[in-house]
């Protein structure tokens, strides 16, 4: 397995360190846009993981539903440095003695041409049914909606999976006909934007 400076060098990745990191903070949770440092040590060093994220790491860390992924945004991150904010981020619970990483909330990309970016989120199960889910989406939701470009927020889950639509519903999601996935239902927050009187129609 390949340490962290030996992939970035393979990979003629520059190493983050001085980076600043992109953050934004809830009532009870400060949320961590991931980067190709992070994604390499998520997988490969846990003590490094922790030391950048600044917070203690569970052992049954990630969750089951993120597993797969984690080497698919390592390779995002490598592809399109561009990206930063618009894939994952690490949700870190403030509630504790020592923070402590609790779940992970994401997107897929950045805006599209529509101005639609879709969410994604996982909990571990220690820290489920006390509203961190909801706050964590609402929170990263709120990031994105600082830019422009973002018209709305869409996100797929099966019909079955209550848990995850009542995230959706706290957040101000409404049904949005079948997901892309076989099987998945869509569902969709259209973002509010200003009038700008000032414009002149048609510009």
């Amino acid at each position: 397995m390949l340490s962290f400076a030996a992939y970035l060098d393979q990979n003629n990745a520059p190493v983050a360190e001085g980076r600043p990191l992109i953050e934004t903070r809830t009532a009870r949770l400060r949320l961590v846009a991931g980067t190709l440092e992070l994604a390499v040590a998520e997988l490969e060093d846990r003590v490094l993981f922790s030391s950048v994220i600044r917070a203690d790491v569970p052992a049954e860390w990630p969750p089951e539903t993120l597993r797969d992924a984690l080497a698919v945004f390592r390779d995002l991150h490598q592809t399109h440095p561009d990206w930063a904010g618009w894939l994952g981020w690490y949700a870190i619970a403030m509630t504790e003695a020592r923070p402590v990483l609790c779940g992970s909330v994401g997107f897929k990309g950045p805006p599209d041409d529509a101005g639609m970016v879709e969410i994604g989120y996982s909990l571990l199960p220690s820290y489920r049914h006390a509203g961190l889910a909801s706050e964590m989406v609402a929170g990263l939701i709120g990031w994105a909606c600082r830019d422009p470009r973002v018209r709305s927020v869409e996100a797929e889950t099966t019909p079955d999976n209550l848990r995850s639509i009542r995230v959706l519903e706290r957040n101000h999601f409404e049904p949005a006909g079948e997901g892309i996935e076989p099987g998945s239902v869509r569902f969709r927050r259209n973002v509010a934007r200003s009038i700008d009187l000032n414009r002149t129609p048609g510009v």
